[in-house]
């Protein structure tokens, strides 16, 4: 979580529904006392590396499964928790960062979960323990929750923090959002937004088509000479193509120009240039959204084993193919899903289960079920979605997906409402 640091922004909001929400007693919080002098209880520790949506809710459940029997740490190097759903919202301007910016306070309270403030260096995968900038720590059983890491490979010029500040990504919400919005406010009207889509999988797919028409929709009130140029490295719009077709042909008809099949070559930072294959596009405002892969911490020690970018795992456990006892959940993994907040939280859960059966002398549950849905804002307040119900294949050894589920017929108030529920109502149930 890098770009959730935020440090040019100073954000602690106490969250009053998230009070109202909490679920659980403090029955099962443990004593303040560090964590590496903690007695070890019964059923041992599980280290958790990432403080995101996948890796807090795995650390919850394991706590609140194991009856408080299973010590549970969770390492992540940001004091907040900063959500990428909705953030596009921040720069559509109907929301600001500090709309999405929480802190861990009530989780780590509610199921004493011990916390760590800092930064994994490395992995010692066969004495168990994690290395860190100031300590170390040993584990019975490992989960890592990193999300992604953007890929500068093939555009290695955008990799420095002085060239991010001029072409952020914000693909992690936090001070990237906020650069992004500060230039959109600063460019003139008739200016020229061009952002860059990524080959998937990538994080979140339906995102970036909703970034296009957040942005849109703001020229649209405020700067209505604006145009936005989207360069989509795929044949096609990934995720509600039709509900994101109908918003750029009509709803943003001579606002949205979108380009299939347009992958990046290079870009020319200073003149925020950008040559594809087929064209040189120059922008005002551009928003270059890289390729991706498992976070760093799975790279460190090779868990990255699909195309040198995700994580292999057995979907019963998200117990990583290449170790048993390392688990990876969330973004990282290789699943052929999409990768949502959503999608990370059930595989939590399902992990969260598996980890406390295992531990438990017993055998995860052979057939999962869950579900994943996405809501995406054509403007600040009409919402569409896209949801599916996934069991688990064992001839294949996969999730697929099964019976249920759906994609709206058309963008409404209405669903607008239902996204925003959705978002208290996984903020609550990640972080309480």
């Amino acid at each position: 979580m890098d770009d959730n640091s935020m440090e040019n922004t100073t954000i602690n909001r106490p969250r009053r529904r998230l009070i109202k929400a909490a679920a659980y007693t403090s029955a099962l919080i443990v004593s303040n006392t560090s964590f590496a002098r903690a007695s070890k209880p019964p059923l041992g520790r599980v280290v958790i590396i990432g403080g995101g949506y996948a890796g807090t809710t795995a650390a919850k459940y394991i706590r609140m499964w194991s009856m408080g029997n299973i010590e549970t740490v969770v390492i992540e190097q940001s004091s907040q928790f900063v959500s990428c759903p909705l953030s596009n919202l921040v720069l559509g301007g109907s929301k600001s960062i500090h709309d999405l910016t929480f802190g861990y306070d009530l989780v780590k309270k509610n199921h004493g979960i011990q916390w760590v403030n800092d930064t994994v260096t490395s992995i010692d995968a066969d004495k168990k323990r994690v290395r860190m900038a100031r300590d170390e720590l040993s584990y019975d059983r490992l989960v890592i929750a990193p999300g992604v890491d953007v890929n500068y490979e093939k555009i290695p010029n955008l990799a420095s923090a002085e060239a991010q500040a001029l072409i952020p990504h914000a693909w992690k919400a936090g001070w990237q959002t906020v650069n992004l919005r500060a230039q959109l406010e600063a460019m003139p009207d008739g200016g020229v937004f061009v952002m860059t889509i990524p080959k998937a999988p990538y994080r979140c797919p339906p995102g970036p088509y909703e970034r296009a028409c957040q942005v849109a929709s703001y020229f649209k009130a405020h700067k209505p000479k604006s145009k936005v140029i989207v360069l989509d490295a795929n044949p096609e719009i990934t995720s509600k193509k039709g509900l994101f077709n109908q918003a750029f042909m009509q709803t943003y008809a001579g606002i949205v120009d979108y380009r299939p099949n347009n992958d990046i070559v290079s870009v020319d930072v200073a003149h925020k240039t950008v040559t594809t294959e087929f064209e040189q596009v120059k922008a005002d405002v551009l928003n270059v959204i890289p390729p991706q892969r498992a976070g760093k911490v799975a790279q460190s020690i090779g868990l990255n084993n699909v195309d040198q970018r995700w994580c292999e795992v057995d979907f019963l456990s998200y117990a990583s193919t290449l170790h048993s006892d390392i688990h990876v959940i969330g973004d990282s993994v290789s699943a052929g899903l999409p990768k949502s907040a959503h999608m990370a939280t059930s595989q939590a859960r399902v992990c969260a289960a598996a980890v406390v059966a295992l531990m438990s002398g017993d055998q995860p549950d052979p057939t999962p079920v869950f579900a994943n849905t996405c809501y995406s804002f054509i403007d600040d307040r009409q919402a569409v979605h896209v949801a599916h119900v996934y069991r688990y294949d064992a001839a294949k050894k996969i999730m697929v997906p099964a019976e249920g589920g759906g994609v709206s017929t058309a963008p409404s108030d209405q669903e607008g409402q239902y996204a925003f529920a959705w978002a208290n109502n996984i903020w609550s149930d990640v972080l309480t």
